[in-house]
């Protein structure tokens, strides 16, 4: 009976492969040629009576992609963009047949730019077809900015993230530009002035940059490219690969030498010891360019305090936590020094820096280091070396950090070639403690539609001899509708890597699969697009025993509405070796085989509107009895400065050996004053260790990640003996100098 059931979802979900088919031809690749500019454009806002822009030709045709594919946009938009030996200009007139219409739902900086009025533009400097520099705006003005990586793509399971990086997109990543925008009768027009030393590039007569343009008008839901894109699940604008060109321009390397000061005042307040403290910190960076395609970074004393503290998460499994990386230097070119598989075999994992591995996420000092990072020709190289301090306390004592890495593009190809060698090295007295990590990789890209990617490892730790050895093969496929993916990877029982991340320690084997559908309806339709697809997950012991299958059936139902529904079941087999309670709990786990099943719904309202919703609910079997879980968002937001979301994510677990509700609960609170001024807060509580958190932040920013910071953050619980009831406040000031000029 069970299998005549899972039979006939599986003919619900997968039905539309069948009854539906499409093709899909790309067009050739637009161009235009580039324009010096002898004089400048004024940066207002005001594009059409500047002259300076009305003597550069404009790039006025934009298909979309959604929701009539292969149309023309149903506004026009004029751009134009233009360059001197200094700076790379971009002027675009967003037509708009109803102005007051425009959509601004954030005006802070790096603000998600997807359902607002938005213009988006990606340059691929070294034209390698992997790698970009995203910068977009609205109609306020936000200014938004990410380093592009690997097309954008890190693992795909990396919803796990919670923001920061996993290789792909870095929004962290803050150069220095400046954008001004205009509201009209006609629409409105946007102004950006790029520095070209806050770029890397190949420096040459006739050079050639891969770029693209993207329009979002939000009362149409309709997203518009100048170099059309497939359609499919995934296809952006960060996929230079498919990018147009912009041909004949004249680059001169530019002076580039900053300095980055800062000073710091610190007091905390305990209220467990009734103890209050003061502390004085000061500290700089420097950034060289010593070619416009390599820059060097040096550090001294380097502090984090402005960054967003970690989301909590409870732990309901027997395996690692994934907390994403925040803290903005290691977020620099954080794509370079990335090996291995995001989010699950992670070679170099830059937490493991400055932040100890001991429970309590606490902080060590570092005193400072170095980065070169940037290409050399085709190849692009990544040296960072890290000193930390000792933590008496904790155990912790003083280490050198060291990455190298070394990663060659072959030209007019998505294939590379490369390696590493990661490594941590105690001080002084502590020589002989150390650990390895080496690791060659590569990517064999397929035409435009498939690639290999490949990796193999091996570390080097005392008293570890065998199985220490860590390699994945991996397969995808993306085009005309269909996404395919397949994987193996191993990892020996041996394989250390202490500046890494595994996400399963132990050594295994892992199998998996993806088969993804987009299937768009006929342009008459209210309903947008289905995307029917099975995906399986599969863990193996070195002895042969199955550990964990997990495998997902699913189908996201999209409107043109902007509404979302996602229906699902998953199976999972999980074979528990030794009992283990789970953490921060008395509810123990019994070692044993389950087998399991369970529904799921995700639901996402249109988050054009003020108020918005996103939900998922799972009912089903897990590790021996029940589980209801709820994790739902609503989003609530009030022009364009004021923005807030309020959070429970909740885990009802039922078993024999008793009952656990697990809940998360919390607000993120944002008022934009301006692009460059805000504040910002996260509040969170945990019912499972009774913390309540909160982390405040205002900031006025002069340029990239610099100006005044404010950070309050509270940390209490109900224990008066773990000494975690304390108050914080932190004022730090950053500054940049800019020696040449």
């Amino acid at each position: 009976m069970k299998r005549i059931k899972l039979l006939n979802l599986l003919f619900f979900f997968f039905f539309p492969f069948f009854l539906f088919s499409q093709n899909s031809q790309l067009p050739d690749r637009p161009f235009f040629n580039a324009t010096l500019l002898n004089s400048d454009p004024v940066i207002d806002g005001n594009v059409l009576s500047d002259e300076v822009w009305m003597a550069v030709p404009a790039i006025n045709k934009m298909i979309q992609t959604k929701p009539l594919f292969g149309d023309e946009s149903s506004e026009r938009t004029e751009i134009r963009i233009a360059f001197t030996n200094s700076i790379l200009y971009l002027g675009v007139v967003c037509f708009d047949s109803s102005p007051n219409t425009l959509v601004v739902s954030d005006s802070k900086r790096d603000a998600d730019l997807n359902n607002d009025d938005s213009f988006l533009f990606i340059i691929d400097t070294y034209n390698d077809q992997q790698n970009g520099f995203l910068f977009g705006t609205n109609s306020s003005g936000t200014e938004y900015d990410a380093q592009i990586d690997n097309e954008g793509s890190g693992n795909w399971t990396s919803a796990r993230q919670q923001g920061g990086v996993i290789g792909g997109t870095n929004k962290n990543w803050d150069a220095s530009w400046v954008v001004k925008t205009e509201v009209g009768d006609y629409g409105w027009s946007a102004e950006f002035a790029i520095p070209l030393n806050s770029l890397r590039f190949s420096a040459g007569n006739n050079k050639t940059w891969g770029i693209n343009f993207q329009r979002n008008i939000s009362k149409n839901h309709e997203v518009s490219f100048w170099a059309p894109l497939p359609l499919g699940f995934g296809f952006d604008i960060k996929r230079v690969s498919l990018a147009g060109k912009m041909n004949g321009l004249q680059l001169k390397k530019p002076g580039n030498l900053k300095l980055l000061p800062y000073v710091l005042i610190q007091g905390t307040h305990n209220s467990v010891d009734k103890e209050n403290s003061l502390d004085f910190e000061f500290g700089a960076d420097i950034k060289y360019s010593i070619t416009s395609a390599l820059t060097l970074d040096l550090t001294y004393n380097t502090d984090f305090a402005q960054a967003e503290v970690d989301k909590q998460q409870v732990n309901l499994d027997r395996f690692n936590l994934f907390f994403p990386e925040k803290r903005p230097f290691f977020l620099e070119n954080a794509g370079q020094f990335s090996i291995g598989s995001p989010g699950a075999v992670d070679l170099f994992f830059s937490r493991r820096i400055g932040i100890s591995g001991n429970g309590n996420g606490s902080v060590v000092p570092i005193f400072g280091g170095g980065r070169l990072s940037g290409k050399i020709g085709q190849t692009n190289v990544g040296f960072l070396s890290m000193f930390t301090d000792d933590v008496v306390k904790d155990s912790i004592d003083k280490n050198n950090f060291t990455v190298t890495r070394i990663n060659h593009n072959f030209s007019k190809s998505r294939s590379s070639i490369g390696g590493a060698y990661i490594s941590r090295s105690g001080l002084g007295d502590n020589s002989h403690d150390y650990n390895r990590v080496i690791a060659v990789d590569g990517i064999w890209g397929i035409g435009k539609k498939a690639k290999i990617t490949s990796f193999i490892s091996k570390s080097y730790t005392p008293g570890i001899e065998s199985d220490d050895h860590a390699f994945q093969f991996s397969a995808n496929y993306d085009w005309n509708f269909w996404k395919l993916m397949a994987s193996y990877t191993e990892v020996g029982e041996g394989f250390n890597p202490e500046v890494g991340y595994l996400e399963r320690e132990k050594g295994f084997k892992k199998s998996e699969f993806l088969v993804f559908r987009t299937i768009r309806m006929s342009e008459e339709s209210k309903f947008l697009e289905a995307r029917p697809h099975i995906m399986n997950r599969s863990y193996w012991d070195f002895e042969g025993n199955l550990v964990t299958s997990y495998t997902h059936i699913d189908n996201h139902w999209v409107w043109k509405s902007g509404l979302e529904i996602h229906t699902g079941i998953n199976l999972s087999k999980e074979w528990v070796k030794t009992e283990f309670e789970i953490r921060e709990t008395s509810l123990k786990i019994d070692s044993g085989y389950y087998n399991h099943s369970e529904i799921a719904i995700v639901y996402l309202t249109n988050s054009n509107k003020k108020v918005s919703l996103t939900g998922r609910s799972v009912i089903g079997g897990y590790l021996g009895g029940n589980r209801i879980s709820n994790n739902v968002t609503l989003n609530v937001r009030s022009g364009d400065k004021f923005n807030s979301s309020f959070f429970i994510n909740s885990n009802y677990l039922k078993s024999d050996n008793g009952n656990l509700n697990a809940i998360l609960s919390g607000a993120r609170l944002s008022y934009s004053f301006t692009p460059r001024m805000f504040l910002q807060s996260l509040i969170q509580y945990n019912n499972v260790t009774n913390l309540l958190s909160v982390n405040a932040r205002f900031g006025l920013l002069k340029n990239a990640n610099t100006g005044l910071f404010v950070v309050l953050n509270i940390l209490k619980d109900d224990d008066l003996l773990d000494y975690t009831n304390n108050q914080r406040l932190t004022v730090k000031y950053t500054h940049t100098f800019d020696l040449i000029k």
